[in-house]
This record gives C-alpha cells, sequence and structure tokens, in this order.
C-alpha cells in the first residue's frame, strides 16, 4: 500500500538510529492499583529516518473489529511480526526487541506497527486483548512522527491521565496497567502522521 502522507522531519534529528540500551532519563508513574508506565523521552535517535523507511516499507493494511453488535473497519492501519515465525522485522526494531527483553525481563516476541495517518484515525478506550485477563503484562511502544495524545483511565470509566509521546519516545505500560487501565488515541480536528511501534511479550496463561 502506497504512502504519500504530508510530515515535517524535524532538522534536529540524528542521522542514523540508535538507541540508548541505558535507559538513561527513564522515569516511572505509578498508577492505581499496581499499574505503572515508564517513559523515556528520546530513547530513540534518528526517529524520522525510522518513520520514513517503515512508512514507506511496510505493508500496511487495515483490519476489522468488533465494536458491541457489529463490526467497523479500523480507523487506522497496521502490520505485525512476529520474531519466532514468518518474514523478519526491520533490524532496527529486532534491536529494541532486545534491548526491552532485557531490561524488563520479558521476551518481546511481537512487534507491531500503527500508522495514524491523521486526526481522524485513532483508536478507542482498551486492554490489549489477551493481556488484560493476566494479573500482569508489560507493553512498550516507540512513538515516531507527530507528537499525539496517549491517554489512560482506570477501567470502567474516572479521571484519566495523558502523555504526548514525541517521535524517539519510549512509553511502557507494565503492572497491572492491561487488567486495572485502558488507553486510547483519541480522534483530534487536525493531527500529522504519527506511528506507534508495540513490543509484546508471549503470555503464559
Amino acid at each position: 500500500m502506497a504512502m504519500d502522507l504530508a510530515w515535517q522531519p524535524s532538522l534536529l534529528d540524528a542521522p542514523a538510529v540508535e538507541i540508548d540500551t541505558s535507559f538513561r532519563g527513564l522515569r516511572r508513574d505509578e498508577l492505581a492499583d499496581g499499574a505503572w508506565v515508564d517513559l523515556a523521552p528520546g530513547w530513540c535517535r534518528g526517529a524520522d529516518d525510522l518513520f520514513a523507511r517503515l512508512l514507506a516499507e511496510t505493508p500496511w493494511s487495515g483490519r476489522d473489529v468488533r465494536m458491541y453488535d457489529r463490526v467497523v473497519r479500523e480507523p487506522r492501519l497496521t502490520h505485525r511480526w512476529r520474531l519466532d515465525d514468518g518474514p523478519a522485522p526491520p533490524a532496527e526494531l529486532r534491536e529494541m526487541a532486545a534491548a526491552l527483553s532485557y531490561r524488563y525481563g520479558v521476551e518481546f516476541t511481537q512487534i507491531g506497527a500503527n500508522l495514524y495517518r491523521d486526526g481522524a484515525d485513532s483508536v478507542a478506550w482498551h486492554g490489549d486483548r489477551v493481556a488484560r485477563e493476566l494479573p500482569e503484562a508489560v507493553v512498550a511502544l516507540v512513538s515516531l512522527g507527530a507528537p499525539r495524545p496517549f491517554r489512560l483511565r482506570p477501567t470502567g470509566g474516572g479521571a484519566s491521565v495523558g502523555y504526548v509521546p514525541g517521535p524517539g519516545d519510549l512509553l511502557v505500560m507494565g503492572g497491572s496497567c492491561q487488567r486495572t487501565w485502558q488507553h486510547a488515541v483519541p480522534k483530534m480536528r487536525v493531527a500529522p502522521p504519527r506511528m506507534s511501534v508495540q513490543f509484546r511479550h508471549a503470555y503464559m496463561r
């Protein structure tokens, strides 16, 4: 699927893709009910170059999702890789998975990319389908492209908390976050393209 999206790369970004394996600058926000969020600004340098290459080379597709009593087309494009099966993801994403696996003590074997083409693309409140049934799970996100609000709220409703991850920022949800909290990327009137690269580990039931 050819992509022709208008976006403005930063003039200050590094020319090569590098990740901070020391996780310098990472901070943890403790949420209620055993959930937490880690944030490491600028964890991936060269994020604009990575965004451009993933945009051009990833076999993006839309998918249908069930919303209550009907099936609708999800308002974003996606792609998924598995490290143990099928075509290999780009080397930079494999390097990220290895660094995150070492840091968090779980093996990240599933990598996904979500493309929000404009402000109309979004994802509604949810917890990861399998992880929300488990006491604890870790889901890591690397943001590429334009900053875009990312919000969390307690499952069932309540006051939300928000982040605006920029290009190259790492955001990790852990503890009970998928079970006791929900997250969303809300619609916006106007928004440049943004990509979220997600890392998930195998869940033991």
